[in-house]
Parts: structure tokens; C-alpha cells; sequence
């Protein structure tokens, strides 16, 4: 039987259940099946092999459409196509010390629709089930384990909004670091956010463990809302006081990312400003390198003299500053290159066979955006 064709997902308690019920299985089977995938990442062939009713779970969410591998350095991008139809990206990144960082996407497009980054231009919002979030973790970890490296760290900084799709990221997370599942320490989970507060509070009393990142890119309010849209909704003011409130419950930094743009956030103004938003709050600030995508020319990198030079006034301030270098620019992986025009164009063909009463289009409705966005 297909994995199509198979009627019980790995990720439904309830559906595993049924299974061994139905087959009168040792539920000791159930849990070697798990730590083969979810622990160590086995090959389908032999996690199926021990397994003895392999015909009737689908071992996977999404199928693996292309693979693209950086060769100028250790990125790699994976390409997935879910059951609508439409692609979803992930990103393994190699890190020269020996680590590995897996970026993984939450939804199909996104509606925070952010001036600097293409997936937002998509104009597509669709969230992923908890089980396609997962599947990029477990197809990445086999991946990793066939070059005898580990997974060191997953951060939800792919395509979407993950507190836009809050229930099934939640829920990601604790499978995740669930024993029975993945069991990994939520210390090795970062979620980053352009900014929702009061799902940033939910996810922080959730996972006290768990860390946190503000896509900020500016600390004038008119400024971040002309780059940031979604920054209308939630002001610089009330963004402070939603991180100090998570640190009374967070033992740990709070991340703060901030893209560097030519002009528009990186004068030595612009540093001092983000300073004093910041103030006593305990972060580490991350300045990203920008990458220029078609759709948004008029947005330009900061040259490389000027983010040094943004970073001495940050550190000269007390401040933990990074300068991030870019990974998989060569194969359209780094930050905010994510996968479009491949949507836009499936998108179409779908519409255009539903206008032409096509009932077998294998596509869900694309126009759908995605609900509860806070008011």
C-alpha cells in the first residue's frame, strides 16, 4: 500500500491507536516505530521492515519535489509539495563548527506580507497541519543522518507567520520535545515572530524553555510599519512590554532580529533608537545581512562597513550583538529568498481549472487566508 493509500498517520495519537487495536500490536512496536523515525532518523525501509503493519501508516506528510545544494557552502534547500498541490520550503544549514541548523516553514505563503521578504509577496496564506511541519524535520534528520551528522537545532524562520498558525505550531513543539516523540530539549527550538503579543505570551508560559526571536528591523514605529505592515497591530511600546513580561517567566535571552537596510534602519539614529528601546530588557541582537529580491528593487543591503559599524554602537551600549553571514545565496535559500513564483503559477492553474469546472484539480483553494489574525 502507497503512502497515500495508508490510513493512519504517525503523528494522531487516536489513528495509532485504532491501528494497534485493529492489528492487536505490542504497543512496544508503536514506540520502536517512533524512536526509529523521530530519534534517529532511520531510512523508511527500515523502520518499515520491523514494523509489522508498515502497509497502514503513512510514514510521511509531504513529498520531496527537488533538493538544491549550496556550492559555496553548507546549505541545502528542500522543496516539498503538500497534498494541495502548492510548494513549502525548509533549509539545512551547516555550520562550520560542525553544527546544524534546520530552518523549517510553518505555512504556505504568508500574510504578514513584509516588504523585504518574497514569501510574503506570494499572496497565498495557508497553514501547514502539524504533521507537514514535522515531516521537514524528519526528512531533514535522515538526510543529516546518511552524512553521519546531527540535528542540532530547529527554528521556525521559513516561509509564514508561525504564531499565524499558533494551534499547530504549538502542538509541533510538543511532539517535539515529547519523550515518546522526538524528545528533544526545547533549548534546541527557536521561534521567531514579526510580532503577535499575546501568542508570544501563550508560547512562552507553554515552553518556558523554549526560545523566542522578534523580527524587529526597526525601532521607529512609522519605519517598522512601512517594511512591517503587520507592525500596525502591535506598537514598539506594547512589543517591550510583552518581552519584559516573558522574562519574568523565561529564565534566558530573548532574541532580537534585525535586518540591515541600505538607507532606511542603519544609520548611527537608527542605532541609538534601537538601543533605548531596548533598555534593560536581556537580549542578544542579531544583524542580518540583507538579500535583494525582484519584487521589492527599491530595497538595498547595507554595505558591509556600515552593519560593522552598527554593531559597535550596539556593543559599545553593553549590548550582545551578532553580525549573521548569509548562507545558500547561490540557490535562493538565504532569508526572505523563499519560494514563490513555482506557488503563483500552480496557484493559477488551479484557479483557472476550477473556472473551467476541472473537479479532479488535486488543489485546495488557494484563496484561502488564513483566520484568527489579531483585530
Amino acid at each position: 500500500m502507497s503512502a497515500a493509500a495508508a490510513t493512519h498517520r504517525l503523528f494522531r495519537m487516536d489513528e495509532m491507536e485504532t491501528l494497534r487495536r485493529d492489528r492487536r500490536l505490542d504497543p512496544q512496536l508503536i514506540r520502536q516505530l517512533r524512536n526509529g523515525l523521530l530519534k534517529k532518523f532511520e531510512p523508511d525501509d527500515v523502520v518499515r521492515e520491523r514494523f509489522p503493519a508498515s502497509d497502514a501508516v503513512q510514514l510521511h506528510a509531504l513529498k520531496l519535489f527537488q533538493r538544491m545544494d549550496s556550492e559555496i557552502d553548507g546549505a541545502t534547500k528542500l522543496l516539498f509539495e503538500t497534498d494541495s498541490g502548492l510548494l513549502i520550503e525548509s533549509v539545512i544549514l551547516r555550520i562550520a563548527s560542525g553544527r546544524t541548523t534546520l530552518c523549517v516553514s510553518s505555512q504556505i505563503g504568508c500574510a504578514a506580507a513584509c516588504d523585504f521578504c518574497a514569501t510574503g509577496k506570494m499572496g497565498i496564506a495557508k497553514n501547514l497541519a502539524t504533521e507537514e511541519i514535522l515531516d521537514q524535520v524528519v526528512q531533514a534528520g535522515q538526510i543529516l543522518r546518511a552524512e553521519n551528522r546531527r540535528l542540532s537545532n530547529i527554528v521556525f524562520m521559513g516561509m509564514g507567520e508561525p504564531l499565524h498558525n499558533e494551534a499547530n505550531v504549538t502542538e509541533a513543539i510538543q511532539l517535539l520535545t515529547a519523550p515518546d516523540h522526538f524528545a528533544r530539549s526545547p533549548s534546541t527550538v527557536l521561534v521567531s515572530t514579526v510580532g503577535v503579543p499575546a501568542a508570544m505570551l501563550r508560547l512562552a508560559n507553554a515552553f518556558p524553555r523554549l526560545n523566542l526571536a522578534l523580527s524587529l528591523h526597526s525601532a521607529d514605529q512609522a519605519t517598522r510599519e512601512t517594511i512591517i505592515p503587520l507592525g500596525k497591530k502591535a506598537s514598539l511600546t506594547q512589543l517591550h512590554d510583552t518581552i519584559q513580561e516573558i522574562q519574568t517567566i523565561q529564565d534566558r535571552e530573548f532574541m532580537i532580529e534585525y535586518l540591515m537596510l541600505r538607507g532606511v534602519n542603519d544609520s548611527a539614529e537608527d542605532a541609538k533608537r534601537l538601543i533605548d528601546w531596548i533598555g534593560d530588557l536581556r537580549v542578544h541582537v542579531n544583524l542580518i545581512p540583507y538579500n535583494t529580491i525582484e519584487a521589492s528593487p527599491h530595497l538595498q543591503a547595507s554595505p558591509r562597513p556600515t552593519i560593522e559599524s552598527f554593531a559597535d554602537l550596539l556593543k559599545a551600549s553593553g549590548l550582545k550583538t551578532t553580525v549573521r553571514y548569509s548562507l545558500g545565496h547561490d540557490i535562493e535559500a538565504a532569508c526572505g529568498q523563499l519560494i514563490r513564483q513555482e506557488n503563483r503559477q500552480r496557484a493559477m492553474q488551479a484557479r483557472r481549472a476550477a473556472a473551467e469546472g476541472d473537479s479532479h484539480v488535486g488543489f485546495l483553494d488557494v484563496r484561502q487566508v488564513i483566520d484568527g489574525l489579531e483585530s
